[in-house]
């Protein structure tokens, strides 16, 4: 797949985060790489066989004091790998990226790893967030 329609597909599964978090994102590059480097599956301590589809670098919004004058917090989508684990089926990469930006963009709220779980399968099945349907009506 090219870059180019990657990153199409980035842009729809970016397009369909629930508004609530959007409006909450700020100061965040979503960037696409071909491949993690060796060092850095070292450093994130990943198994010889194993993989890794996204990676979140910055401070959570929960750890943040004092937070100005910053680089964007940056979240990183690895097109090979995520292609490789999805064996080129473009409908299956979308779901990959746009479980991974939904994870990624977890760690960015300062979620645990349990807490970022129902919004990824929100995400897959296009279901708005409950908090946001109330808030709507508010």
């Amino acid at each position: 797949m090219t870059r180019e329609h990657f990153s199409e597909l980035v842009q729809e599964a970016i397009d369909r985060i629930p508004r609530r978090f959007a409006r909450a994102i700020h100061n965040v590059a979503i960037v696409i790489e071909d491949e993690p480097s060796d060092d850095l599956l070292d450093e994130m301590e990943i198994e010889e066989d194993g993989t890794l589809l996204g990676l979140y670098q910055g401070t959570p919004l929960t750890e943040r004091s004092g937070y100005g004058n910053t680089l964007p917090d940056r979240i990183t989508l690895f097109q090979g790998p995520i292609e490789d684990e999805c064996e080129g089926d473009e409908d299956e990469i979308f779901v990959a990226i746009g479980e991974t930006l939904i994870h990624e963009l977890g760690h960015y709220f300062g979620m645990s790893e349990e807490d970022i779980a129902p919004h990824e399968e929100r995400w897959l099945l296009g279901e708005d967030d409950p908090d946001e349907d109330e808030e709507s009506q508010a």
